[in-house]
């Protein structure tokens, strides 16, 4: 049975919109933000019936403009939030059992194979994941501003040079809204791992609105046992311009 969408009829409602007004203003949002969309009074009854339990990123963008509200705040079905990692006890380190294995509600979203831009996922993304140092005893970010370059299905992720000391490399495929891949970061020689290079496996959950993809990384440790961890892409500009490319090329 579905669950009826009561958060985005409530909002609809208190913009003094009918459904086919606010079918009007997604549209005329669509055409402002140059990602014209299709959207009619049966789509906005679809959303608030739970008939549709989440937009394609072109009606979440132009949902976020009309409502002056976050996609996450109007009841649709979103993807796990950033998880946390905690040391497992035995020198390694997991995400917090309290939220591993939580997986999209209502069987998942489908997300726009389009992208961010509303044409690929091409641009510069800030790529931020967490691991946790039994050697340090706490919990660290890596934080890169990488370009991400899509070959149909396919994205290939590399780190801009001057937002780490740490290289970054990522091969990605994405499949409706799940990415899946494998990454390759080389510490730095000069940093705590004294250029130890580490590698593993990833999987993220696209967003409604294709800006930001989430989820989990899994490699080995130092002890040779399998950690994981979470893991997120921000889409930040669609541009890979030498401009914009040297206007990311700093630590985030």
């Amino acid at each position: 049975m579905t669950q009826p969408n009561s958060t985005l009829r409530a909002v609809r409602m208190g913009l003094l919109l009918s459904q086919d007004d606010m079918a009007r203003a997604l549209r005329e949002a669509g055409e402002r933000a140059g990602e014209p969309n299709g959207c009619n009074k049966r789509l906005v009854q679809r959303w608030e019936s739970g008939d549709v339990a989440a937009p394609r990123p072109v009606y979440a963008r132009a949902l976020e403009s009309v409502t002056g509200l976050p996609i996450s705040a109007l009841g649709f079905a979103l993807p796990v939030p950033m998880a946390r990692v905690a040391e497992d006890g035995s020198g390694g380190h997991d995400v917090e059992p309290s939220i591993a294995g939580v997986g999209p509600a209502r069987g998942g979203l489908a997300a726009d194979p389009r992208g961010a831009a509303g044409g690929t996922y091409n641009g510069v993304w800030l790529s931020r994941y967490e691991y946790f140092s039994s050697g340090r005893s706490g919990s660290f970010v890596g934080q890169h501003f990488v370009v991400v370059l899509q070959h149909g299905n396919r994205l290939t992720v590399r780190s801009l040079p001057g937002s780490s000391d740490s290289p970054l490399t990522m091969d990605l495929v994405v499949d409706r809204n799940i990415v899946t891949g494998t990454w390759i970061e080389q510490t730095a020689q000069d940093g705590y791992y004294q250029g130890a290079r580490y590698h593993g496996a990833i999987q993220l959950l696209i967003e409604p609105t294709g800006r930001r993809m989430s989820g989990k990384w899994v490699g080995f440790g130092k002890e040779f046992d399998v950690n994981t961890g979470p893991w997120e892409l921000v889409f930040k500009d669609a541009s890979t311009t030498r401009a914009t490319l040297a206007q990311y090329n700093r630590r985030p």
